[in-house]
């Protein structure tokens, strides 16, 4: 299977093809500069030069069973990471984008990496504690590490929370009785709001750095879980709620579209696909 590593065009719905490799890869995450790309695969991540696009390998230390859940700082300086190498199940990393050894954020497991904060000094991520049912909910937790704070409940399952550029919500997707759709909730747990009500299973909303709007990931109805290897579609929706808009359909899902990928200047973002 073939990894196409590509961005589009919000406004035309252009696609360009920036990577073709026979490697598994994932994730695509947009440097602050405009100037790169980076993947994971393999349980490594790379660089992606858009110059000339390649795959650079960037030294994550001891880490070297990285997932897809992976993501910039606001300035640039620091990769957040997930990885399961140390503590047997995923925990979120930091480490300069450079490369270099991780620095433990997360003491408890598992933990999956989301989003920055826009002043840099907060990550929210995903967690399954025994406290809450053992069921994934929202976190957030300090840039230093410390107390983790639960942001939603009552969810059977959540995935994918993602800063606005303002910092006044974050934004999710979970899944109650069986419908998965779109959510946001103010960074102290309050003022939940329901952003989709549809047949479709939608993941990972990534508002756009201009906050105007909300890429994600929609899956056909019926679909659990986010499994790869399914058509599913790039949608964008106003990020003040409404009906979306079809930007494309793919061969993809996990992997697709799990961490934010815009380009600093919103215009476009970018996402995996596969070919057999």
């Amino acid at each position: 299977m073939k990894s196409i590593l590509a961005t589009i065009d919000v406004e035309t719905g252009t696609e360009t093809v920036l990577h073709v490799s026979d490697r598994h890869l994932e994730a695509p995450n947009w440097t602050p500069d405009g100037a790169t790309l980076i993947v994971n695969g393999g349980g490594r991540l790379y660089r992606v030069p858009l110059e000339e696009p390649g795959l650079l390998e960037i030294d994550t230390g001891f880490a070297a069973a990285l997932n897809n859940d992976h993501g910039l700082s606001p300035d640039g300086s620091l990769l957040a990471i997930s990885d399961g190498t140390e503590a047997g199940e995923s925990c979120i990393y930091t480490l300069p984008v450079t490369g270099g050894e991780p620095r433990r954020i997360t003491s408890r497991t598992p933990s999956y990496w989301h989003g920055w904060s826009p002043d840099g000094e907060t990550l929210t991520y995903v967690g399954k504690r025994p406290e809450a049912g053992d069921t994934f909910q929202v976190f957030t937790i300090d840039l230093d590490g410390g107390v983790e704070r639960q942001i939603t409940s009552e969810f059977d399952h959540c995935d994918g929370p993602d800063y606005t550029p303002d910092g006044k919500w974050i934004w999710f997707n979970g899944e109650r009785a069986g419908s998965v759709q779109l959510w946001r909730v103010r960074p102290d747990g309050s003022g939940l709001q329901q952003m989709t009500k549809d047949e479709r299973v939608n993941w990972f909303p990534h508002p756009s750095p201009d906050g105007k709007s909300v890429a994600y990931l929609a899956y056909e109805a019926g679909t659990v879980g986010h499994p790869a290897e399914k058509t599913v579609e790039l949608r964008l929706m106003s990020a003040d709620g409404g009906s979306p808009r079809i930007l494309l359909s793919l061969f993809g899902g996990q992997g697709t579209l799990n961490v934010p990928s815009w380009a600093p200047d919103s215009r476009r973002f970018a996402y995996m696909r596969y070919e057999v």
